[in-house]
């Protein structure tokens, strides 16, 4: 049987720490709240965990605090079949979380990086040999910029694809962008970004837009593949699940359009479920899926 491509994620591993309720205490208030969960998450977490479910071979390259966290965050990459070797705990750190209080369908979040902001240059460069074993790497913004710039560059050299997730939007040189394969920003990050000045650029983009599908652009024309309409429950998450459903896609040789219907279909599932990582399918649940709506 042959081996599916090596797929790497460089990115963070975070613990959300969700509180929801009815009111949310104004300053020196004390109110109680109605529940309280704790979710692995963390943008490079999430994409890893969406690529391992519909069959990819993932391996990770990033770092969790010394902490009761790290341990669990480690733990479920593991279940999920996707190598950790590369994730060493940061002495005398955290893990990063994110505090997420959710009231009334609105939330506020303070996300602290912890362990993620020594995912560093230095760091990759000493797993680089593993990075290089890659048939596709996918990249985000929560890990420094100078690291995603240094694989970018080692990626690059090295003629291996990138997939980039500009999240969250930092406004950046064209010689950057130019680098990665593909790059994979939501409505507001394109705005912010404008990307699309530069033609060689504007090639590369890939925008996700919810329940309106995604749009690129081939051949100077721009093609929307919808999205597969389902009623939402939860749509956090999928983001993440696009990008890692895309990552297995194009790791696979799929055609551009195809792959992006893939990740559309994986997105569209993912948001029938609550959490991001929970409502992550598997690719026998994907197929079914797709192959109900044909």
């Amino acid at each position: 049987m042959k081996q599916q491509p090596i797929i790497t994620v460089v990115g963070s591993i975070n613990m959300d720490m969700v509180t929801i309720t009815k009111k949310v205490p104004v300053q020196g208030e004390t109110t109680f709240g109605e529940r309280f969960e704790t979710i692995p998450g963390g943008k490079g977490a999430n994409q890893a965990v969406a690529a391992a479910r519909l069959g990819g071979n993932v391996q990770f390259i990033g770092r969790v605090g010394d902490d009761a966290f790290g341990e669990q965050l480690q733990e479920v990459l593991k279940k999920e079949g996707i190598s950790v070797t590369n994730v060493e705990p940061v002495t005398h750190s955290s893990s990063g979380v994110a505090t997420i209080l959710v009231s009334d369908h609105d939330n506020r979040i303070i996300v602290i990086p912890g362990a993620n902001e020594q995912v560093t240059p230095k760091y990759v460069e000493e797993h680089k040999e593993q990075l290089l074993t890659s048939d596709l790497v996918l990249l985000q913004f929560e890990i420094p910029l100078e690291t995603v710039r240094y694989c970018l560059n080692l990626c690059h050299e090295a003629g291996i694809p990138v997939i980039l997730n500009p999240a969250p939007a930092r406004t950046l040189d064209k010689e950057f962008w130019s680098k990665a394969l593909y790059i994979t920003p939501n409505e507001t990050e394109e705005n912010e970004l404008r990307l699309d000045e530069h033609e060689e650029i504007a090639r590369k983009i890939i925008v996700t837009m919810g329940d309106k599908g995604a749009k690129f652009r081939e051949n100077g024309i721009t093609h929307t593949i919808p999205s597969f309409r389902v009623e939402p429950v939860d749509t956090t998450g999928a983001g993440d699940t696009f990008n890692g459903a895309l990552a297995v896609a194009i790791s696979e040789k799929m055609p551009l359009s195809k792959a992006v219907e893939f990740a559309n279909a994986a997105a569209a599932l993912s948001v029938q479920r609550f959490g991001a990582q929970g409502g992550m399918p598997t690719r026998k649940e994907l197929e079914e899926f797709i192959l109900k709506w044909r």
